[in-house]
């Protein structure tokens, strides 16, 4: 079930009606079977995989709090048992034709694999956003949940299920234990940001996700219309994730849940490192807190920091994907902090907008990695001058288009006229209106013949 379905429409629907008619105690529990529905609507036993999840870090919490002297070994259970489903059913296959790769390599029988291993969705997902919970219990950060209807809530709440954010235990789980009551304000909000959300996905990103599509289905494209479709890839994909994104936050919205900001105008960003601040923000500081950190951070000297960062976007671009070019992504990213360190550590400081426009175009460069898996693919197009010039030049104009109301909303988010919009109720509420209304008119005018599922359902 996606966001953009009728079947999600008449779900949510369904569950904010009864919601806020029904007793407290059981706002849980509808949240918990709608989360069911919409995870297990298209496979029915993939809730058994999410049931599994739930129990598994329910009783280790638990555990880690009740027997201290043990609770090591609960939380490595925790960890080998979440993070052993997630390397089955995501990294098995890969792992499998590396080896037959590496055989065939020094001369040896390679073989075929013949695993075809469905890849669950969301699981990365869930996966660490449970192991979280689990760690800062360990931690001492919170404390283990003795319902077992919030902790499966928690691992499994509808809106951010699937593509996040990945929430903090620390976060949620006051969300679900306090009482919650309609609020009109919130509701307006909420269904403003879907329809936001709805916009950048259904007119922004499946729009530009034809251009995308067509330029790299191309087998020589040439350098130039190749380039224009890494430049309309940054476009789309920004859309279509902090489009997920909003429709997640205000779907949880409009059920009295605030879920994290993933994205605050990564486009504006001012460094590399500035862009992992405001790039799905939820991922960077889980990344930076359970492996970076724990792994020495900046604390053991210069030369074990970069390897510590080194390991850490390895693992980042691995989460994205089982694929040598998501480990090539994880690396150019870690070298391009490296190297913004270096000059930082030299004094090469750019002023503001240079340094916005360089972080732009590296940022964007870097998608090529992550679009593309066949590396013999970019070998021979990124440098190939045979391109038809004037098509890449309409391409490109098409693309800068798309994205001129991601530019638009970055300006108007600015604190300045954010203040403007936003200083009193009337002028909250017209400006909610405008961009409800302006949103759903331009879907029904400019949505693209059809939609593709969310790029980070893959993940």
């Amino acid at each position: 079930m996606t966001f953009q379905s009728f079947e999600y429409a008449v779900l949510l629907l369904a569950v904010f009606a009864g919601y806020w008619f029904v007793p407290c105690r059981f706002q849980n529990l509808l949240l918990l079977v709608a989360s069911y529905v919409f995870y297990s609507y298209v496979d029915p036993k993939m809730a058994l995989l999410l049931g599994g999840y739930t129990a598994v870090n329910y009783i280790a919490a638990r555990r880690i709090e009740a027997d201290p002297n043990n609770s090591r070994k609960y939380l490595w259970l925790a960890i080998t048992t979440s993070l052993g489903a997630l390397a089955f059913f995501k990294y098995a296959g890969f792992f499998v034709e590396s080896i037959s790769d590496v055989l065939d390599t020094v001369g040896l029988a390679n073989f075929e694999s013949t695993l075809n291993i469905i890849l669950p969705v969301g699981i990365s997902f869930y996966t660490f956003q449970s192991l979280g919970y689990v760690i800062d219990v360990y931690k001492k950060r919170t404390f283990a949940r003795r319902s077992l209807i919030d902790t499966a809530l928690f691992v499994s709440f509808f809106p951010q299920l699937v593509a996040g954010p990945i929430e903090r235990a620390s976060a949620l789980f006051p969300q679900f234990e306090r009482r919650r009551s309609f609020d009109a304000d919130r509701t307006a909000s909420g269904i403003s940001l879907i329809a936001w959300g709805l916009f950048k996905k259904l007119v922004i990103a499946d729009n530009i996700g034809m251009i995308v599509d067509s330029i790299f289905s191309t087998s020589q494209p040439g350098g130039a219309i190749l380039w224009v479709g890494v430049l309309a890839f940054g476009v789309q994909i920004l859309a279509d994730f902090s489009g997920y994104t909003d429709i997640a936050r205000g779907s949880a919205r409009l059920l009295g849940i605030e879920l994290s900001l993933n994205f605050r105008h990564p486009w504006l960003a001012t460094s590399p490192v500035d862009y992992w601040r405001r790039w799905h923000i939820t991922l960077s500081e889980w990344l930076r807190d359970y492996v970076y950190i724990p792994l020495g951070g900046n604390r053991n000297g210069r030369y074990a920091s970069a390897i510590t960062l080194v390991i850490t976007f390895v693992l980042g671009g691995l989460w994205h994907g089982a694929a040598w070019n998501f480990v090539l992504w994880g690396l150019l990213h870690a070298a391009l902090i490296l190297i913004w360190r270096a000059a930082r550590q030299l004094k090469l400081n750019a002023t503001t907008l240079p340094a916005t426009l360089i972080t732009f175009i590296v940022i964007n460069a870097s998608w090529l990695l992550f679009r593309e898996g066949e590396l013999s693919y970019i070998g021979d197009n990124i440098f190939d001058s045979t391109s038809d010039l004037k098509l890449a030049l309409v391409l490109g104009i098409t693309a800068l288009l798309y994205s001129l109301p991601i530019w638009l909303h970055a300006i108007i988010d600015r604190p300045y006229f954010a203040s403007i919009w936003t200083r009193n109720d009337v002028s909250r509420t017209v400006a909610l209106t405008v961009l409800t209304l302006t949103s759903f008119l331009a879907i029904l005018l400019l949505r693209a013949d059809t939609s593709a599922e969310f790029i980070y359902f893959r993940f």
